[in-house]
């Protein structure tokens, strides 16, 4: 092991899924923390660093969770690899085995495989006060000594043992467990001709080479060493363990009579989602008017303060109204992300793929699909990479074809700021806000549309393989206020620099496009507007809204609108929507940074917000207002439907191999989104 005064420890956290290892890496690594990718795959690499001393550091890395170190799924054969392969990039100098106390058998056998690895491995236990609470007493210093593994007992909620915990991976220098399985007794033969090709493997690394290469060989013996260990642990905890009590019923089976209930399950799960959507609207009401207010001080100061020209007009009118439009919903998806943390960190996220496994399966999916399926409410992209859990290839490839019909926060800023032109700010009966109504609907659009298309799909694409569906409910846990800011920070900076870069960009390129125009049309429309005509008859100001109108119509960006514009007039959208929807094939959310561009570079005053604008603007036929509900509602489920997302589409093809699988998802989602704007607009404008 590598001396920690001279070089970084690397340490890597695993252990079950739920098992509190997250938590224990936030623990340790607090904010200094970053998310990349494993070498040559998408999946989420999360790592972090403890400074113990001004000397001493740790680079840590939270591992995928798993159940065994024999991998079913792709985020578990990453996890295991980094842990086994001497040759990784990630190959780490000390193991965390996080285990859940209150499961503690289960939980010792992935501990036990990692162990017989004979390399240097700390045993953590969280859950501690729900082992307590089931009667359980563990006594962690005959645990130690039956398990040769220092053991520590940790409390991520109000930070009891993490100090132990930092003490301990500094002063563990050598691997001093016993062998718990005599694992060469189980296939000698087989391990002996291993050891000639991998001299410096132990007897339990051959078996696990042999696992990889000869797993046919195996399947026999693999049960009998799942059996071997179980009757090794049984003795470690007859002797570290003892039962004080036994509690009649805990309180997490008879929460789950009622939550998990096959009728009031599901009324209390909808409940949750209005709760939810309401809240959006109304708890994000007064900082969203403060950010917007903080934007027009902010543009109005740049645009009286600073040199009048091109620069200026780039800066006020492209990048502060660009910005402007987007960042003015970051409460918004903020809460969307607080109570999408609460939902997993008490565990209640569990009980929503137990109660939906059977209505996923009868539409070609099973449990599995629901996290991903409820986190692409939040992001497309993640919610994709976790398909990897589920093993079935068909069931993975229905749930990542149908995941972006899933209301992603990147349509939240769309939904709210079209919702509000059309809906009063208002209590319906004094309970129900009528704008929180209205995002709710929009939200099961997509959620029903997912599994209606995942049950379409369940037809045309074939496969014999099965699968079946083994998830274990964890108990419900206060969630952890640290966790969740921790999470609300790490979203927040990445909505705010991913989406403000695309925004930037797009908004420099769109401000160009819409400020020049082809030959000298803006030349002429300038001459046009200095005749006396119109300076005998209209105000400076008249006059500058009108020519800004003119060259807007005369641009590049103009020209392209309304080249586009005959395709998608019959869906309601006029040509500054037009290049409002091809510029958000980016990022959906650049839809609103594009209105606020286009309409800042019209025919308003600077210091009025987006939303005035777009009320305000006319249908140049019937001089009515252009956004009717018919149209906003047009718009939306455009946007419900439509793959207007770059990174998914990358996302997809990386996760699948193959061009195929998104190039059928973008064109089914494109020409679903097409026909029922379509349906929706000529049925009731």
């Amino acid at each position: 092991m590598k001396d920690p005064k001279n070089t970084p420890l690397r340490v890597a956290i695993t252990g079950n899924p739920n098992c509190g290892k997250t938590s224990v890496f936030n623990a340790l690594t607090g904010l200094n923390q970053q998310v990349g990718n494993y070498a040559g795959t998408t999946v989420d690499k999360k790592t972090g660093v403890l400074v113990y001393d001004k000397l001493l550091r740790a680079n840590i890395i939270d591992l995928p969770g798993t159940y065994s170190i024999y991998p079913k799924s792709k985020d578990e054969e990453i996890a295991i690899d980094a842990i086994i392969n001497p040759e990784s990039k990630d190959a780490p100098d000390l193991i965390i085995v996080v285990c859940d106390a209150s499961n503690l058998k289960r939980n010792l056998l992935y501990f036990s495989e990692v162990a017989d690895l004979k390399k240097p491995v700390i045993l953590v236990l969280t859950m501690m006060d729900i082992a307590e609470k089931k009667g359980l007493d563990i006594n962690l210093i005959l645990l130690s000594l039956n398990l040769g593994v220092k053991v520590v007992a940790v409390n991520p909620r109000n930070g009891r043992g993490v100090e132990k915990l930092k003490d301990t991976i500094f002063n563990t220098n050598r691997a001093t467990q016993n062998k718990l399985i005599d694992v060469h007794s189980l296939a000698p033969e087989l391990i002996d001709d291993a050891r000639l090709k991998y001299p410096k493997y132990n007897d339990y690394q051959c078996f696990l080479e042999l696992y990889k290469t000869q797993r046919g060989k195996l399947d026999d013996i693999l049960p009998e060493e799942t059996m071997a260990r179980y009757a090794a642990i049984d003795e470690v905890m007859l002797e570290s363990v003892s039962q004080i009590s036994i509690a009649e019923e805990q309180f997490s089976n008879k929460l789950d009579k009622v939550l998990t209930h096959r009728i009031w399950g599901y009324v209390i799960f909808l409940f949750i989602l209005f709760v939810i959507f309401e809240s959006i609207f109304s708890i994000s009401k007064f900082p969203m008017l403060w950010i917007q207010e903080s934007f027009t001080w902010f543009g109005k100061y740049f645009s009286e303060h600073f040199p009048q020209g091109p620069l200026n007009n780039l800066v006020v009118n492209g990048v502060i109204a660009g910005l402007s439009g987007v960042i003015v919903f970051l409460p918004q998806i903020i809460l969307l992300f607080a109570f999408i943390a609460v939902l997993e960190d008490s565990g209640y996220m569990a009980r929503v793929s137990f109660m939906m496994d059977k209505l996923m399966r009868r539409v070609g999916m099973n449990g599995k699909s629901v996290v991903p399926l409820i986190s692409g409410v939040a992001c497309a992209v993640p919610s994709i990479m976790a398909t990897r859990s589920i093993e079935n290839w068909k069931e993975r490839i229905i749930t990542i074809m149908v995941i972006p019909l899933m209301s992603c926060s990147a349509r939240l800023p769309v939904y709210t700021l079209l919702i509000s032109l059309i809906a009063p700010d208002k209590m319906l009966w004094g309970v129900f806000n009528v704008q929180g109504l209205i995002l709710m609907g929009m939200y099961l659009v997509g959620f029903f549309s997912a599994i209606t298309a995942a049950w379409v799909m369940k037809f045309i694409i074939k496969a014999k393989e099965k699968n079946y569906f083994i998830l274990e409910l964890p108990t419900y846990k206060a969630p952890r206020l640290k966790n969740i800011l921790i999470t609300l920070i790490e979203k927040s900076r990445t909505f705010v620099w991913e989406a403000g870069k695309v925004i930037v960009a797009v908004s420099v390129i769109l401000w160009m496009a819409a400020s020049f125009g082809p030959g000298k049309s803006f030349e002429k429309i300038e001459s046009k507007y200095q005749s006396d005509f119109y300076t005998k008859n209209f105000s400076e100001k008249e006059i500058g809204n009108m020519q800004k109108s003119e060259k807007l119509f005369a641009s590049y960006a103009g020209h392209f609108g309304r080249f586009i514009e005959p395709a998608i007039k019959p869906l309601g959208f006029d040509w500054k929507i037009g290049i409002a929807l091809f510029s958000s094939l980016a990022a959906r959310e650049v839809f609103v940074g594009t209105m606020a561009t286009i309409y800042n570079l019209g025919d308003e005053d600077n210091s009025m917000n987006i939303r005035q604008r777009m009320m305000e603007e006319r249908d140049p036929i019937t001089l009515k207002p252009k956004y009717t509900v018919t149209v906003a509602f047009s718009l939306m489920l455009f946007y419900a439907f439509a793959l207007q997302c770059m990174s998914t589409i990358a996302t997809v093809y990386k996760e699948t191999k193959t061009w195929k699988w998104a190039t059928i998802q973008f064109i089914y989602t494109s020409s679903l989104a097409y026909l029922v704007s379509l349906f929706v607009y000529q049925l009731f404008k």
